[in-house]
């Protein structure tokens, strides 16, 4: 029986496993990140590269043995030529296993979903909805980049957080739980202080602008009303994300199925009971995932070689 090889690729981690035909893990190991935009091509295929050989020398497999890789990677699909070069490398690379190469977010929506139809948010680093029908047919709202985009992410609200401080600390808010944990967690002694530090500390790093966000996750779990609102506000935008989708696949009078993931929906009912009341404003069932990414990617690859 041959075995399948499943690659969840992140900005901070990468998660890879192998199994056979019947979609369960028999091994899985973790790497670092594997976004080409911060570490570069050749550093995405020399991870992606030695992370294969590894599972597979841990259980004895061969290349020859294996049927396919699915890799789901950061950024795929938005860069053309990055694209091509990648694709080429790791063909090259993991021969004779065939390559099928995806957004991230595709692996996520296959383990969410369990490749059936639906709508996949993601609210990690960056946010992205991607959905697939019934008949192959694909969508994806939002994710454009964090520089205009990714609203709704970890990111987007680090930065809504930022401003929140700065509002409260110069009067244009009233000061609350956020000022005050903001304050003793930085250390700031002058409000003017924050300037320097975020400059300095936070924004040179996009894991550590949407590491930000639990200050105001800790705000809001004490009260604070300006930072609740945080998560209504990215609430909306991720139901807006599943708007663009429902939009795009003229999927008009019939409930949708959505599913999500990310390190923002570690904030609980902070985010879920706002974001599932606004899709089912929209006529769609929010559902917790039922597999992991890293599963997604195992369930593609056997679904695509099989």
């Amino acid at each position: 029986m041959k075995y399948y090889i499943g690659i969840d690729g992140g900005g901070t981690k990468t998660a890879i496993v192998i199994g056979k035909n019947n979609g369960i893990p028999l091994k899985a190991i973790e790497k670092s990140g594997c976004s080409h935009k911060a570490i570069g091509i050749d550093a995405v295929v020399e991870l992606i590269t030695e992370g294969v050989r590894e599972i597979a020398q841990s259980i004895n497999v061969s290349f020859d043995e294996c049927a396919g890789c699915c890799i789901g990677l950061p950024c795929y699909g938005e860069a053309p030529s990055a694209d091509t070069e990648i694709t080429e490398r790791l063909s090259k690379n993991l021969s004779p296993i065939p390559v099928y190469i995806v957004n991230d977010a595709v692996v996520g929506w296959a383990g969410s979903l369990e490749c059936q139809e639906g709508i996949h948010l993601v609210a990690g680093t960056g946010a992205i909805a991607y959905a697939r029908s019934e008949d192959g047919r694909e969508a994806r709202s939002n994710g454009w980049s964090e520089f205009f985009s990714d609203e709704g992410s970890c990111y987007w609200v680090g930065k809504q957080t930022m401003s929140l401080f700065a509002q409260e600390a110069d009067g244009r808010k009233p000061k609350g739980a956020l000022y005050e944990i903001i304050c003793e967690e930085l250390g700031v002694k002058n409000d003017t202080d924050f300037i320097d530090i975020v400059e300095q500390s936070y924004a040179p790093y996009r894991h550590k602008v949407a590491s930000f966000q639990l200050f105001a996750k800790k705000a809001a779990l004490v009260g604070d009303a300006e930072a609740q609102k945080l998560y209504v506000k990215a609430a909306q935008c991720l139901a807006d994300s599943a708007k663009g989708i429902i939009k795009q696949l003229g999927w008009k009078n019939r409930n949708i199925t959505v599913s999500y993931y990310g390190g923002l929906f570690k904030s609980g009912d902070l985010i879920l009971a706002p974001l599932n009341e606004r899709l089912t404003a929209i006529n769609c069932t929010m559902m917790a995932p039922k597999r992991s990414a890293m599963e997604g990617a195992l369930l593609l690859s056997i679904k695509h070689f099989e």
